[in-house]
C-alpha cells in the first residue's frame, strides 16, 4: 500500500486508532526523507530516537557478523511501522541496521512530536504493544530456525513461502545467491549447494531465470525437517 501520508495513517493500525485531528496533527509532525536505494537509514550501534512509516519503497532491517555476513531479519513495505528503541528509552542503541532495499521515503517522528498523541490515545498504544509482541514473535521464530534448523530447511521455507506469495509454481530469480544467503543467515556457497540437492531430488528445477516448484511434498519435507 502507498499513497498520501494521510491514507497509510487512515489505514495503519495504530494511527486508525487516532481521531482524525489527531491524524492531521501527527501528519503535520511529520518529517518527509527520502533514501535512494542501497542507502543506510540508521546503522547498527546508532542511537537513533525515531518512530516511522514507510511512504513508499521498501526497507530491509539486517543484522551482520565479524566476517561481513548479512542476516535481514525483517522487511518493511509500504504502511508499515518501525522504531529505533531510543524512541522508547533514552540513549538506547538500534539492534539492526535499516537499509533502503529500494529507492524509499519514510514519514518519521521524533518522540516529542509523536507520544503525546499517543498518550491521548489508549487503544492507539495498546495496537503498538500488539505489533511490539507480533515482531518479538518473528524474532524468536528466526533465533530458533537459526538455533535448530539446517540451512536445506530454512531455505526450503524460504522458497515455499516464495512460491505462495507469488501464487504459482515458477518463481523469478530477481534475488541473487548473496541475497537469499541474507535472509536465511547462511553464506552463499551453502545456498548453492542446498538449491542444487533441491534440484537433483525433483524438488525444483532451476534455469537461469527461474525456480520452478516441482514436487511441494518433497520440499515441504525438508522445511518441516522431516
Amino acid at each position: 500500500m502507498s499513497g498520501s501520508l494521510e491514507q497509510l495513517l487512515a489505514h495503519n493500525a495504530v494511527f486508525a486508532e487516532l481521531n482524525h485531528t489527531q491524524r492531521d496533527l501527527a501528519a503535520k509532525r511529520a518529517q518527509h526523507r527520502h533514501y535512494p536505494a542501497g542507502t543506510f537509514i540508521t546503522q547498527y550501534g546508532d542511537v537513533w530516537p525515531f518512530l516511522f512509516i514507510v511512504g513508499a519503497g521498501v526497507v530491509d532491517a539486517l543484522k551482520e557478523s565479524a566476517d561481513g555476513r548479512q542476516l535481514i531479519v525483517l522487511t518493511l513495505a509500504p504502511g508499515d511501522l518501525f522504531w529505533g528503541l531510543a524512541f522508547f528509552n533514552d540513549g538506547m542503541q538500534t539492534p539492526v541496521a535499516l537499509v533502503a532495499q529500494e529507492a524509499t521515503d519514510l514519514y518519521l517522528w521524533p518522540r516529542e512530536a509523536l507520544l503525546p498523541l499517543l498518550l491521548e490515545t489508549p487503544r492507539g498504544l495498546w495496537r503498538l504493544s500488539q505489533l511490539m509482541v507480533m515482531r518479538m514473535a518473528q524474532a524468536s521464530q528466526i533465533v530458533e530456525g537459526l538455533a535448530f534448523q539446517p540451512v536445506s530447511g530454512r531455505l526450503a521455507r524460504f522458497l515455499l513461502d516464495q512460491f505462495a506469495h507469488a501464487g504459482e509454481p515458477s518463481l523469478e530469480r530477481t534475488l541473487t545467491l548473496d541475497e537469499i544467503a541474507a535472509r536465511i543467515g547462511s553464506t552463499r556457497e551453502m545456498v548453492c549447494r542446498a538449491l542444487y540437492q533441491f534440484s537433483d531430488k525433483n524438488y525444483i528445477r532451476i534455469t537461469r531465470t527461474e525456480f520452478k516448484l516441482i514436487d511441494e511434498g518433497g520440499l515441504g519435507e525438508i522445511a518441516r525437517g522431516s
